[in-house]
């Protein structure tokens, strides 16, 4: 699985409706609104670097109210929740 944090700047009067509309895209796992220089970050999961170019590109920058993204790829996932799911693979909740 191949992850890209989109640092996103959109409208201040759209943040909202962008948030909305780009986290119900097809690789997009998660919108973030946030502080600082940007207004969102979004989180995206591919399986492929190739599905990069279409959901960045091809997707999210072109959703009314984006001005701008700067994307950087993660190398590596360290994670709490990942490593919790993967060693819950398998086992039902007791109540």
């Amino acid at each position: 699985m191949i992850t890209a944090i989109v640092h996103i700047k959109a409208e201040v009067h759209r943040i909202p409706e962008v948030a909305e509309t780009i986290a119900a895209l097809d690789g997009v796992s998660e919108v973030y609104s946030i502080t600082g220089d940007y207004d969102l970050i979004a989180m995206v999961r591919v399986a492929a670097y190739d599905e990069i170019a279409e959901v960045i590109p091809g997707r999210v920058n072109k959703v009314p109210g984006v001005l701008a993204t700067e994307t950087h790829l993660a190398f590596r996932t360290y994670s709490k929740h990942d490593l919790d799911a993967a060693f819950s693979i398998g086992f039902a909740e007791s109540d």
